[in-house]
């Protein structure tokens, strides 16, 4: 069984990093590692990468950074409630002091998760995959390692998001951003490598350039390793959490954002919303939400007010399976997911939620379209790069390779996996108004203006 005592360690991966030259007494290491990512170029970024609805300009919905935000407050509260549980149950620490850092870890972790996630949603991930899989870069296969084209041809952005946070970039300290181990570990959903995935749907958490740095991170927390080819590790505890705060997140705010996207109607949307309460079990909520009706007659503001309900329930509910689960989860039996495990009326209404939005929302003409524009655009770009990269010497490649940012740039003495996945990194940074003027740009379409 895993131990809080390794499992919460305030140690940083910085490998031939010197120390920080900012010492602080007000803060712990974990809430300087919320800080640094909130104060991230990558975190920023996220404000312009599609969540589920293109950004339409007049209508607010979701980007991936306020999902992200969303996220880490529902992560906290998560975190907090299950700092509360380890301190009722007496768990016997070396530092009792660690487990208020809990909430501060999960929200950090939950800022992190999407870090690694190219434009255009998740077609963005389905469309760096087939331009390896299926379109132009399937000559790199012969080219690449049976481990490093699984990487490229199943591309993952949970992999990439560790990735982002790890790699020592060019010009960039080494270490990434110098996380804690605890934070890193518990943003990776899935323990092992690409090899292992193709039996588990494709997902998996880090890349063969970063292999080595997650086995340094498992032990140094003492995470279970469950086989050494491929590489597989069981989950950090805390990543049920973040796991659980991103599915109480999406679900529930997509069916908000349709309303105001008007793919929904208010009736359906408040009917889908009010299968959460149980009329004999939640009469006082349901009290309340009639009350608050009569004074409140803006209809997204109705919703707001359900929405909020319904995050405070699931918290609730989740927290309740993970303490229920408590020793699977730390022994490595449990094999699920907190929001997987609800029962009763959550259950019904957000298995509800979701055959609704795989049914109406997410294949929408709207959604459809970006996801097309995703595959052209960035197909386009990674051939551009891949061929630049391969062929530098020529005229076309080196004036296409001088726009590319520095932290990106290779050189010949780089193995053919380096240099694709420079590539990667440099389009799955891309925001989605960034990947579509470069695309412009590359096509002829639009010229530079003199500034």
């Amino acid at each position: 069984m895993m131990n809080w005592n390794t499992l919460l360690s305030a140690h940083r991966y910085h490998p031939g990093s010197p120390a920080s030259l900012f010492h602080s007494h007000d803060r712990s290491q974990f809430q300087r590692d919320y800080d640094r990512l909130i104060f991230s170029s990558p975190f920023r970024r996220l404000q312009n990468k599609t969540q589920v609805f293109p950004l339409p300009g007049n209508i607010f919905v979701h980007n991936r950074l306020t999902h992200s935000l969303e996220v880490a407050s529902v992560g906290r509260s998560l975190g907090n409630k299950i700092a509360q549980f380890l301190k009722q149950n007496r768990i016997q620490m070396e530092n009792p002091e660690l487990l208020e850092e809990i909430g501060t870890i999960v929200s950090s972790a939950c800022l992190a998760h999407d870090l690694g996630n190219p434009p255009f949603g998740h077609s963005g991930e389905e469309a760096i995959s087939y331009f390896f899989s299926e379109g132009e870069g399937r000559y790199f296969k012969k080219l690449l390692s049976d481990e490093e084209w699984t990487d490229l041809s199943h591309f993952e952005g949970n992999a990439n998001a560790f990735r982002l946070l790890t790699h020592s970039f060019n010009g960039r300290r080494p270490g990434g951003y110098t996380m804690t181990y605890t934070t890193l570990a518990s943003i990776v959903k899935y323990p092992f490598e690409s090899t292992c995935a193709t039996h588990k749907g494709f997902k998996y958490g880090f890349f063969q350039s970063e292999k080595e740095i997650f086995r340094q991170v498992a032990e140094e927390l003492g995470l279970l390793q469950v086989e050494e080819h491929p590489l597989q590790y069981v989950r950090h505890p805390l990543v049920y959490l973040v796991e659980a705060a991103d599915d109480i997140c999406y679900q529930i705010m997509d069916i908000e954002d349709s309303h105001k996207m008007r793919i929904l109607s208010y009736d359906e949307t408040t009917a889908i919303l009010e299968n959460f309460y149980d009329k004999n079990e939640d009469k006082e909520d349901l009290k309340i939400i009639a009350r608050t009706f009569k004074v409140v007659t803006d209809k997204n503001e109705r919703i707001a007010f359900l929405r909020a309900g319904i995050i405070n329930k699931l918290i609730n509910a989740c927290a309740d399976v993970f303490c229920n689960n408590y020793e699977a989860i730390m022994d490595g039996t449990f094999k699920s997911t907190l929001i997987k495990n609800l029962s009763g009326t959550n259950k019904e209404a957000y298995d509800k939620c979701t055959d609704l939005a795989y049914s109406r929302i997410y294949h929408t003409d709207i959604v459809t379209q970006i996801q097309i524009a995703g595959f052209k655009i960035l197909g386009t770009i990674l051939k551009e790069y891949t061929d630049a990269v391969l062929k530098p010497e020529t005229y076309y490649a080196r004036n296409i390779l001088s726009v590319m940012p520095e932290q990106y740039q290779v050189s010949k003495e780089n193995s053919m996996y380096t240099k694709i996945q420079t590539v990667v990194d440099y389009v799955s940074g891309m925001t989605d108004s960034y990947a579509l003027n470069l695309y412009r740009k590359i096509k002829g379409i639009e010229l530079p203006e003199l500034k």
